[in-house]
């Protein structure tokens, strides 16, 4: 790839990891990957779309770049996985107040839980033997669930930490007198975090550039300063 054609790279919206703010794509995800970027030369075109829109078109298209991504082994074999961008942290959060227990994930299947077409927290559910329609009810951004959490249209809702603060802070309100965390979801929680991937078509050579740049961002501090800046 020439340092002169850019690189096309999809999100969607997901504070603080990548988001839209005065018309630019910032945060977390984003400014590690605008620095895996810098350190190849290269250049970046950074598009917000739903998820399921980028998640199909990652997969489809060779040589696009998808970010913040947790690796499964549902998706193992349909990415090549650059490296972990930022850490995760799911939970099942219910609006404080409400007399929610679980004592396990088994026990959530007789509340409704809001998710977000083919995101991690979805596909993992469903893998859990929840179902859309029944249990699950599907939106095409996060921003919609705690509306909708809000409003009593579901009980539960199933989002990484960092970003449910961020999102029920943007909507005006305190994420620790709003939320209560009913269950860790371990799944997907430590278990390396957020990644930029490309998907399985994507030549190898174009997969290890950008490993190597992800190390280089690393070694050289930036990586960490990134995270301090975003924790």
């Amino acid at each position: 790839m020439s340092a002169a054609e850019p690189v096309r790279v999809l999100t969607e919206e997901f504070p603080p990891y990548n988001y839209t703010e005065r018309g630019r794509i910032t945060g977390l995800g984003t400014e590690v990957v605008e620095a895996v970027l810098k350190e190849l030369g290269l250049q970046g075109q950074f598009q917000s779309v739903p998820w399921a829109r980028a998640y199909e078109t990652a997969i489809s298209t060779p040589g696009v770049l998808i970010y913040s991504i947790l690796r499964t082994p549902e998706r193992e074999k349909s990415f090549k996985w650059v490296g972990v961008i930022a850490p995760a942290d799911y939970h099942l959060y219910a609006l404080t107040g409400r007399e929610i227990r679980l004592a396990s994930l088994e026990d959530a299947k007789r509340w409704q839980i809001g998710t977000v077409q083919q995101t991690v927290g979805e596909e993992y559910l469903l893998t859990q033997g929840f179902h859309k329609g029944k249990n699950l009810q599907s939106s095409v951004r996060n921003e919609l669930n705690f509306d909708k959490l809000q409003q009593g249209r579901i009980d539960l809702w199933i989002m990484n930490r960092l970003t449910a603060y961020q999102l029920v802070r943007q909507a005006g309100h305190a994420p620790d007198k709003t939320l209560q965390d009913v269950l860790r979801i371990d799944a997907l929680s430590g278990q390396g975090g957020y990644y930029m991937a490309f998907g399985a078509q994507t030549p190898d050579a174009m997969v290890e550039q950008f490993r190597k740049g992800l190390q280089a961002i690393v070694r050289n501090g930036t990586y960490d300063r990134i995270q301090r800046k975003w924790q």
